[in-house]
């Protein structure tokens, strides 16, 4: 049984679960101490730190590079310094949704967090999901990121090709025609014989669709 109220039984309590730090003492919330071994164990345990360690930037940086979503219980000034929302961004790419809007059009912050995850695309400024390059460049390195893009690019072909070359199942986030395109198809189906799934119907028993998906 831990006793909230004692040091030592704290801080194993939180280096085993950060989110523990909510049951302990108003003072170890204060503790910097403990209040860093509970971040570095479950970033978003941030929620339970007392208001003066959110605005502490070690302690934000070891919260956020375990869990990226820990920047929303941040210090609002984290949310507008790069450094901290490239850490997070590339911990959880979905954190991107709470930093400030200025990073949601910062192309260099965009691609990191599409590189950890598809919904980086998401939270992006609709000004990127807009511009071929840099769909271009996001599907390049998450083929998956396809779903979040401007709808247009899901009928383009140079696009569409790219995001399934990275991932053969962003196939089913193209447009019904590209589903159609034996090209495009033999290629996702290469890439990733479970995207077979997602092939327009009148491809599904073509020989050779079937033949590239069980290689």
């Amino acid at each position: 049984m831990t006793d909230w109220s004692n040091k030592k039984s704290v801080l194993a309590a939180v280096q085993e679960d950060g989110f523990t730090l909510r049951h302990a003492d108003k003072s170890f919330k204060k503790d910097k101490f403990i209040v860093l071994a509970a971040v570095k164990s479950s970033g978003a345990a941030l929620e339970y730190a007392d208001e003066s360690l959110k605005k502490d930037k070690s302690i934000v940086l070891a919260a956020v590079k375990q869990d990226g979503f820990a920047l929303m219980h941040a210090d609002k000034s984290f949310k507008k310094d790069k450094s901290v929302v490239l850490l997070a961004v590339k911990s959880t790419g979905a954190a991107l949704e709470y930093a400030d809007e200025s990073f949601k059009k910062d192309k260099s912050i965009v691609l990191a967090a599409v590189k950890s995850s598809s919904k980086g695309l998401e939270y992006a400024d609709k000004s990127l999901k807009k511009d071929k390059s840099f769909v271009l460049a996001a599907v390049k390195s998450n083929g998956a990121a396809l779903e979040y893009a401007d709808e247009s690019f899901k009928k383009d072909k140079s696009i569409v090709l790219a995001a399934i070359k990275q991932y053969g199942p962003a196939l089913y986030y193209s447009h019904e025609s590209l589903k159609k395109d034996k090209s495009l198809v033999l290629v996702a189906v290469k890439q990733d014989g479970e995207s077979l799934e997602y092939v327009h119907e009148s491809l599904k028993n073509d020989p050779d669709v079937i033949k590239a998906a069980n290689k």
